[in-house]
Parts: structure tokens; sequence; C-alpha cells
């Protein structure tokens, strides 16, 4: 498959890259229009010992603008600076930014001027954790500083403004073998205070190439950030070159545009994500609750069935069964009496015949049964009162002699 090539391709290309940053500092931006001539300008004088001069280059943000030379304090004693510097690499010219380290590496062969012609420095020195000047390349006040020394410098590159290593009129140089064991030393990155000399550059519209042709409106400055103090160029180190200098800020215009497109179709994905992950946490919860309202549902059957058989299975009030149950589960303290009260007796007594020694008033008629209660239940009769009057003795005595003038009472009638 030809996606197997192309892979190959960009790994080979991600190695040349990785080798080429390994070998002259680390990768930055890159570019297809090569960076302008550097301009020509003074360097202000030492502002104090211990500062070692930062030479000045073009940098690129929305176009190319000029980063002023400057002094600035070494991070750390024995530590020098190796500068920055734009190589054609890959089809475009990419920055190699600058780094400290105990020895000078390769910066592209790029003439920086002040001790810097190509190759090392020639500027000064470290002898015993104090920094000595090359008077011959720096400009030094010996009034304010003692630690100085003159050496003529014999500068053996061809002296021109080129900016940039490589490509079509670039500078020819290859890092040696020393500047290539330089580049894998202890290295420290830019300091803050180089940092924002950049920066300040970079907001400063007078240092725009497209602004100044060539010819920034500071060129140096004796602290980093000191900008009111700062040296403007002589001259341009080169012709103004204004096709170049447009396509270069309509390329850097397409790869904002681009940049912008990617981020909106960055957005617009994560948003199209979002959305994606919202609704599926909706569907989810809506499944969810559905669940558990079918679940409640189910439970509310259960339990109205339950109550129903219940229900059904309940005898109701008043019936025999109901009042059984009630007088099963009534405690035996307040329990009906054991014994119910005794039936009144219905069979009728055979009154007594009278006879002539009978008083009148004995003649009573027989004696009717106590009437039955119609609405005592059986089961809960109300227990004979103990004070109730025994039926009379001739009730339950056997009969009187009965007379033997008396007839029978279906013949009286």
């Amino acid at each position: 498959m030809r996606i197997v090539p192309s892979i190959r391709s960009l790994l080979l290309a991600f190695i040349m890259l990785a080798l080429s940053a390994a070998a002259f500092a680390q990768f930055g931006i890159s570019i297809t229009i090569a960076p302008p001539a550097l301009p020509v300008y003074v360097q202000p004088p030492v502002p104090a010992e211990g500062y070692l001069w930062a030479p000045g280059y073009w940098a690129y943000g929305d176009g190319y603008f000029f980063v002023p030379g400057t002094w600035v304090m070494a991070p750390q004693p024995g530590f020098l600076w190796t500068p920055g510097y734009w190589g054609w690499s890959g089809g475009a010219f990419a920055f190699n930014e600058g780094y400290w380290g105990e020895h000078v590496g390769f910066y592209g062969g790029i003439n920086y001027g002040f001790g810097y012609g190509g190759q090392g420095y020639e500027g000064g020195r470290w002898n015993n954790g104090q920094f000595e000047y090359n008077r011959a390349v720096n400009n030094v006040n010996v009034t304010n500083i003692h630690n100085t020394y003159n050496t003529t410098v014999t500068n053996n590159t061809t002296v021109n403004n080129v900016s940039y290593n490589g490509g079509t009129g670039g500078v020819t140089a290859r890092p040696t073998a020393q500047e290539e064991a330089a580049a894998h030393e202890k290295h420290i990155a830019p300091v803050a205070a180089q940092t924002q000399q950049v920066a300040a550059a970079r907001a400063n519209p007078q240092q725009q190439y497209s602004v100044n042709h060539g010819k920034p409106a500071i060129a140096a400055t004796p602290k980093p950030g000191a900008f009111s103090a700062g040296v403007p160029a002589k001259e341009a180190g080169a012709p103004y070159k204004a096709a170049e200098n447009n396509a270069a800020e309509n390329k850097a215009t397409e790869n904002k545009a681009t940049e912008n497109k990617a981020t909106e179709n960055k957005a617009a994905a994560s948003k199209a994500a979002a959305t994606q992950a919202n609704e599926n946490k909706a569907t989810e919860n809506k499944a969810a609750a559905n669940k558990a309202a079918a679940v409640r549902t189910n439970q509310n059957k259960a339990a109205a069935s339950k109550a129903a058989t219940q229900r059904a299975a309940k005898p109701a009030p008043g019936t025999p069964t109901a009042t059984r149950q009630q007088a099963q589960k009534a405690p035996h303290a307040q329990a009906a009496p054991e014994k119910a009260a005794a039936r009144p007796q219905t069979a009728k007594a055979t009154p007594p015949k009278p006879t002539s020694e009978t008083p009148a008033h004995a003649k009573a008629a027989p004696q009717k049964a106590a009437p039955r209660p119609e609405n005592t239940p059986r089961a809960v009769a109300a227990a004979r009162p103990e004070s109730a009057p025994h039926a009379p003795a001739t009730a339950h005595q056997g009969a009187a002699p009965k007379p033997e003038n008396e007839s029978r009472p279906e013949e009286r009638r």
C-alpha cells in the first residue's frame, strides 16, 4: 500500500530534523523566505563586570522583526553564550535557538561581529571566576571595567551581513568536531531577561522588517529591555526586498489562516464530541429512570395484590367467623364467662290438683319459661347472675298430690 512508504518518508524526515536539532541546537520555527541581512550598528559600552554580549538577530512572528543585541548576565560563572541562527533544512529556513554552556558551539558560521566572527568567541574569557573583556572587539570603559585584555582578532571568514546558513546565498560553514561536541554538553536555555528582550522587540512596530526595511530603530541596548537607551542601526545590511517581504507576509497570513481553521475544526470536533457525550448521558439517564419506574410499578403492583389477598381472606365484621376469631384473639382476662347462662326450662310443669286443704291463693297458674334472649349469640351468652332467685320450690320438687275432685284441664274447658 502507498500508506507505508508515506509513513516511512515522514519518519525519515523526522529523524533528519532530530539529527539536525541535535547537531545545531534546539529547532524552532521554519519559513520559506530567507531572513533579512544583519544591520550595521554600534555596540553600547559594558554596563558592569559580569555582563556578556548577546548579538542581535532577526526573529519571526507575523513577519521578521529585529531583536536588539544586548549585554546580559551569565546564568553562572564559566558559561558562554552561543547565538542562535537561521539554517536551511528540508526546504525551509529553521531557527536554531541559542544557549549557554561552557564552550561556544556552532552558530551557523554567521558573522555577528563583536567577537562572534562565525566560529567560537573572541570577545572575552573566564579567568578564576571573573570574566575578562577583549578591548579589541568590545566597547569597554576601562575606567569602570578593569578585567580587560587586548588581542587582535583575525577574521578568516568573508565579512558580510548574511544572517542564515545554507540555501541560496547563505553561509556554507559546517560544524567542526569541537562544535558538535559542545552541542552535546550541559546547556542552559536563554535566561528570563533574554526572553523579555524578544517579547519587547515583537511588540514594537519599529522593529518589524516591513516597517524599518532592514534598518531597525533599536539595534542594541545596554541591558535587556532598556529600549529607551537603545542604539539605532546605522544602516541596513542589504537593500530592502519588498517582493520577498510581501511573500513572507502572505505566507504568514496563510499559515495563520490555516492555524485558525485548524483551531475552528478542533473546536467544532470538541463541541460535537461534547454534544454526543451529553446525548449519550441523557439516554443513559432516561433508561435508568425508566428502569427505576418499572421497578417501582412492579413493587406497587405486588404490594397492591398482597393487600387485596389479605382483605379477601379476612372475614367481614359481625359474621360468626369473625366473632369466633375475635373471641379467640381476646385476652383470657376479658373473655366471656366460661359457662353460658342456663337455658330456661320450656317444659310445662303440671300444676298440682287443688284439694280442699289447699288455700285458694296457692292455686297459681303454671309458671312460664323465661324468654330466650334474641340478640345474644350462643357463643357469648350472658353469665347466670349469682344473685338470681331460685325457681319456686314447687317447680323443682315433685308435683303436689293431685286433688281428687279436680278435673283435668281438658274437662274444665
